[in-house]
Formats: C-alpha cells, sequence, structure tokens
C-alpha cells in the first residue's frame, strides 16, 4: 500500500502552515460557508473548523493504517510529527492557535492510538501461554 510510511497528519500541518505563513491576513476564525438548517438556524463553519475536520478524515485514515501492517517506522514518523508540531506550537508565535493546539492534538492521539492498536495486535498474535504446574528438571531430580 503506498500510504504506509507516509505520515498523513503532515498534510493538514504544512495546509496550515501555507495559510498562516503564506497568507497572514486570514484569519482561522473566518467564515468559510453558511448553511441554513432545516430548523430555520444558520450554521456558520470556518476556516479552522474545516481543517480541524479534514484533519479527522487523515486521522481515521491512520487508525486504519494501524490496524493493518502498520510498521514501527510508521509509529515513529507520526512521532516525529507530533514532536515538530509541539515544538511548532511552543516556539512559531503564528502557530500559537487553537486550530494549531487542535491539530496538535489529533497529532497526539496518532502516537498513542497507533501504539495501542499495535501493541493490541502483538498482544493477540502471541501463542497461547501454557500453563502448566512447576515439574522439577531432569537436572533437580
Amino acid at each position: 500500500m503506498f500510504l504506509v510510511g507516509f505520515p498523513l497528519l503532515i498534510i493538514a500541518l504544512a495546509f496550515y502552515n501555507m495559510i498562516a505563513f503564506l497568507m497572514p491576513g486570514l484569519n482561522w476564525t473566518d467564515k468559510l460557508v453558511t448553511l441554513r438548517l432545516m430548523s430555520g438556524t444558520e450554521w456558520t463553519m470556518t476556516l479552522g473548523d474545516a481543517l480541524v475536520a479534514g484533519t479527522l478524515f487523515l486521522l481515521f485514515i491512520e487508525v486504519v493504517k494501524a490496524a493493518g501492517a502498520k510498521s514501527v517506522i510508521d509509529h515513529l514518523l507520526s512521532f516525529l510529527v507530533f514532536g515538530a508540531a509541539l515544538a511548532e506550537f511552543l516556539l512559531i508565535p503564528l502557530a500559537a492557535t487553537s486550530t494549531f493546539a487542535v491539530l496538535l492534538a489529533i497529532c497526539f492521539v496518532d502516537v498513542i492510538g497507533g501504539l495501542a492498536i499495535r501493541l493490541r495486535i502483538a498482544r493477540q498474535m502471541r501463542p497461547a501461554e501454557v500453563h502448566r504446574e512447576h515439574a522439577p528438571d531432569r537436572a533437580e531430580i
């Protein structure tokens, strides 16, 4: 599968950085679309909301990958993406937004969720442990 080995959440972080650094006047709370619901209420989606929703979809794909044959390299790359995002959040003023904080939380869920799934799969793949009473070894006799 071509997605194995590529951390998809880096796409969302790259998109955030492109918007933040190349379009400094754009605000993450700017309205993207307003829809009138059947109740008559208007629902507004912001640019930040759309990015978070798209990132959650990428997280879903990452979880599906983790449930399959996600390798140690995939876990390492996910951890590196999380570490880079954390460093950016703490050190870069343009990344100090609620939208980026949610992206950071999604990266954390990817790392922890991937490891939890991998540990569960590894536990299920272990051969059944045979419980037997202690029998003396030949050397003890």
